[in-house]
């Protein structure tokens, strides 16, 4: 018999995601932080947006912050930034 010890990320009762590491189920966890945040600041400047569009972009920048962090730093947009994200 094996004994596997998994992390879940849980948000408001339901499971996000589960992982082998506390290290990538904390990173996942600060992530989805950050994209609540995001889509809050999403919501109070586009307030016309549904609220599942503003959390969509929000999950979305949440993903791609090395790259996001390097446009608001002054460095050129290139689609090589992006991370790959599996949906």
């Amino acid at each position: 018999m094996a004994v596997i010890i998994k992390y879940v990320v849980e948000r408001n009762g339901v499971e996000k995601m589960t992982f082998s590491s506390k290290k990538e189920a904390d990173n996942y966890d600060k992530m989805l932080d950050v994209a609540d945040q995001l889509t809050l600041m999403i919501r109070h400047a586009e307030p016309d947006l549904s609220e599942q569009q503003a959390e969509n972009l929000g999950f979305y920048l949440s993903t791609q912050r090395d790259a996001l962090q390097k446009v608001l730093k002054g460095q050129e947009f290139e689609v090589s930034m992006l991370e790959q994200v599996g949906e």
